[in-house]
């Protein structure tokens, strides 16, 4: 299911897909990285490449200030990070954007395995604020 609208649209109906597929199979209840091993079986089985736990460096003002590691990117494409809790809450939104900026991956998706259905939110890298341009004479 292809939609031009979102970039990626295919890749990451089919990473839903197999997130819900682990949902159904697995319920709720669960730690993060049991969902994270579950749903890198399904991706397998469904032959959607990715690597795991890819680690990313996060830098300010050009200087590395730490790392952090991402639980999937898909097919050099789709960021993906996953979660185990009741409710998604604002933060966990700000923490996949901000991840989507510094891995410099333009399309993410934030799963939440933690509640009775599954959760899943898009995320798109934000448009940098552009400064005003002085007029032309």
């Amino acid at each position: 299911m292809s939609n031009p609208q979102y970039p990626e649209s295919e890749l990451t109906f089919r990473i839903i897909g197999c997130a819900m597929e682990v949902h159904n199979i697995l319920g709720n209840g669960f730690q993060e990285v049991i969902y994270q091993r579950a749903l890198a079986i399904e991706m397998n089985r469904q032959r959607i490449s990715f690597a795991r736990e890819s680690e990313m460096d996060i830098h300010y003002r050009g200087q590395l200030i730490g790392k952090r590691r991402v639980d999937f990117f898909v097919e050099q494409k789709v960021m993906v990070e996953i979660k185990a809790v009741i409710q998604l809450e604002d933060a966990h939104l700000a923490q996949a954007i901000n991840y989507l900026e510094a891995s410099g991956t333009e399309v993410g998706l934030l799963l939440n395995f933690g509640a009775r259905s599954l959760q899943y939110k898009r995320v798109m890298k934000r448009p940098r604020a552009q400064l005003p341009q002085p007029p032309r004479p």
